[in-house]
């Protein structure tokens, strides 16, 4: 079966015909956005890429939490925010490879052949690494209970339960704007390589802006996502730290998003 086929019955249904999946549906019927959101979070599972970046994030969390538990010692909010770490790096990626993979094995042409309104589409891409990171970041929280336990009793300590909510719900908006970077990058450019090389060189680009005087400081200050973001992870962002973050937000994810959004709309699909 060809790659054009299997991406027909998944958006169809297997055995059913290429453009309708119930009787009594017709050619004129819209593709519901539920079978679009299902299809597109299938890839996250059952693409090479994805699998092998969700295995390697998984494997990730579970070594940094054990790892920094058995150099910290049992403190849960600790061994929680080390997960950061491996989500924080790879979560963008798998935004990227979910945006432009249409692109990069040519399978453009049959999905916007089958749903031709493709902002349709590029929702339901969005959102399945959108909720990756939410499952992602609570998989680090239940695997860093058990680990706080284990490290207290390997080392005859007693363990630091106390955590602030706030600040695991920050750490969770932390990650899910990563994810959100990372499709916005990669919707821009269209191009995964390009987007990852620009995604992991961002923050070496951003040290060396922060040292150039004043006005690269500000400029760091207010547009590099990491720094903006720290005070929303920890739990104490103010008014002025919120603004700040609202403004690299804008230019990391919005600004890109809706531009790759017009991409997307006015690109030939090959």
């Amino acid at each position: 079966m060809t790659r054009a086929a299997h991406h027909l019955d998944d958006i169809a249904g297997p055995g059913s015909n290429p453009v309708t999946k119930d009787d009594d549906m017709t050619a004129d019927t819209p593709i519901p956005f539920r079978r679009l959101l299902i299809v597109e979070a299938r890839k996250l599972v059952d693409t090479r890429s994805g699998t092998i970046i969700s295995l390697i994030m998984v494997g990730l969390v579970v070594a940094s939490v054990v790892a920094r538990g058995a150099v910290a010692g049992p403190k849960l909010q600790t061994l929680v925010g080390t997960a950061g770490i491996a989500l924080g790096t790879l979560l963008p990626v798998l935004g990227i490879l979910t945006v432009t993979g249409e692109w990069a094995h040519r399978t453009a042409l049959t999905t916007f052949v089958l749903e031709p309104r493709r902002h349709r589409v590029l929702a339901a891409k969005c959102l399945p690494p959108l909720l990756a990171a939410v499952a992602l970041s609570l998989f680090a929280m239940l695997v860093a209970v058990p680990a706080t336990a284990v490290v207290a009793g390997v080392r005859n300590m007693p363990a630091t339960w106390e955590v602030r909510p706030l600040g695991l719900l920050g750490w969770t908006g932390g990650n899910v704007l990563v994810a959100a970077a990372g499709l916005a990058l990669g919707a821009l450019l269209l191009n995964a390589p390009a987007a990852i090389v620009i995604n992991f060189s961002t923050p070496v680009l951003w040290a060396v802006v922060g040292r150039l005087g004043s006005v690269g400081a500000t400029l760091a200050e207010w547009l590099d996502l990491n720094t903006t973001a720290a005070p929303l992870t920890s739990g104490d962002m103010t008014w002025s730290e919120g603004a700040r973050l609202a403004a690299s937000v804008a230019f990391w994810i919005v600004l890109p998003m809706a531009a790759g959004l017009v991409r997307v709309l006015r690109k030939e699909a090959t």
